[in-house]
């Protein structure tokens, strides 16, 4: 992911943004060693706040205690967004949690560069060393470890086969022009094509991003960081062709104002049958059913197409996965913990249960569930990997890729705005 400079200065603005009090960030690590009882409670934050990813968490923390009689788990679940906004706030207070969920990349660095995060090289050793590579990649930082990653895996369209069906499309695109076909083929049809989670933002930058890997290569993403430079014009093409798809009005009905996992969003809207598309991660089929009702065997999934012309390839994916990392200085609780939930046991029952892929490669024999085993295939005969770009860029500049995306999908930004407010933001970012 390359070395890019980074400051505190994106996560100070973005704190002074969430209204968090100081009052809110004392209980967050520091105190959790010891007691007069000799009991250490170690506080894990996360963000499983869907079924059945929520109730498996908790009885994995219960499971954690039942073994280590003299250590107390306190989880403490929040759904993405408010999660990030509490981290960054946390961060800049110099206080985190003992263990906390991270994407790692360009956030996991900053966090680290301010000294706020345990380096796990030693302490995780040898059982850290056989989990999956590909895997690990965004939590080594300098060729040092600091996260444990869970789950690996990449975005791409979950459909609906059946509405497909409807609308005469015999397979799924390959190329972008086949991609802006298909969607006027469903609302030919009165099918509403695609999902949106407007509000939240972040969904909304996976179009961009991808259109940006498929015109630039996904390597020209990275370079433009490092650069400060997103002005090329691959980057505004990303956009044009963008731009192409929002004009097609292609989202649901209110989907400025939609969230992603509510009873009324972008998950829920796919597998109620109520849109036949959403670009989404790995977790897409569990947060359908419950948010939604599901769409059992009429769920399919495809890579994002090729661009025409453009001088990435449809190999080259985008994702990530989750990981956690603890907070500097944390018990020894804490990384038995980390070696509890990357153990071989655990890791399949979170493929069983809860939809991951696995990063213990003796349990990728979980794997029964169709459309997870398509996105491993995908994975694994990749050509290139970027980690989305919220995460992999500085706070500052990944939050300036989602609000000037989400300002080009409300039509209040041009491509070239887009291009050239993230290389505002990158410039300032020192």
């Amino acid at each position: 992911m390359g070395d890019p400079a980074l400051s505190r200065r994106g996560f100070l603005a973005a704190s002074a943004a969430t209204g968090l009090g100081m009052t809110a960030l004392t209980a967050c690590g520091g105190d959790s060693d010891g007691g007069s009882s000799g009991t250490t409670t170690i506080e894990w934050w996360n963000i499983s706040t869907t079924e059945p990813t929520k109730s498996v968490w908790a009885a994995l923390a219960r499971k954690f205690e039942a073994q280590n009689p003299k250590v107390k788990v306190k989880i403490v679940q929040l759904e993405n967004d408010a999660y990030k906004s509490k981290m960054t706030a946390l961060t800049s207070s110099g206080k985190l949690p003992d263990i906390f969920h991270t994407w790692g990349g360009g956030v996991l660095r900053q966090q680290v560069d301010a000294g706020l995060v345990e380096d796990l090289t030693d302490r995780t050793a040898p059982w850290g060393d056989g989990l999956l590579p590909v895997a690990k990649e965004p939590y080594l930082i300098d060729d040092r470890v600091y996260g444990i990653p869970f789950d690996i895996g990449m975005i791409g369209f979950w459909y609906n086969k059946a509405l497909f069906a409807k609308a005469g499309i015999s397979a799924p695109p390959t190329t972008w022009s086949a991609f802006l076909d298909a969607v006027r083929k469903l609302q030919s049809e009165d099918v509403t094509p695609l999902a949106l989670a407007g509000k939240e933002k972040w969904p909304g930058m996976y179009y961009w991003a991808y259109l940006a890997m498929r015109t630039a290569g996904a390597e020209a993403l990275q370079k433009a960081y490092d650069d400060k430079d997103f002005t090329g014009a691959p980057f505004v093409e990303a956009g044009e062709h963008l731009q192409d798809l929002v004009r097609l009005k292609p989202f649901q009905k209110g989907f400025l104002g939609a969230a992603y996992s509510s009873p009324t969003g972008q998950a829920a809207t796919v597998g109620n049958g109520k849109a036949a598309m959403e670009l989404m991660g790995q977790w897409a089929p569990v947060v359908q059913a419950d948010a939604g009702k599901g769409l059992g065997k009429d769920l399919g999934f495809f890579p994002f197409p090729a661009v025409e012309g453009g001088k990435g390839a449809i190999t080259e994916v985008f994702g990530g996965g989750g990981g956690h990392a603890l907070r500097r200085g944390a018990p020894q609780a804490a990384v038995d913990f980390l070696e509890f939930f990357a153990s071989e046991a655990t890791d399949r029952e979170l493929v069983k249960k809860t939809g991951v892929l696995p990063v213990v490669p003796a349990a990728e024999s979980a794997l029964t569930d169709p459309n997870i085993k398509a996105v491993q295939a995908e994975l694994k005969k990749a050509t290139g990997f970027q980690l989305y770009l919220d995460q992999a860029y500085a706070p500052a500049v990944g939050q300036e890729v989602n609000d000037s995306v989400a300002a080009l999908i409300s039509g209040s930004q041009s491509p070239g705005q887009v291009a050239q407010s993230i290389t505002r933001t990158a410039k300032e970012e020192q």
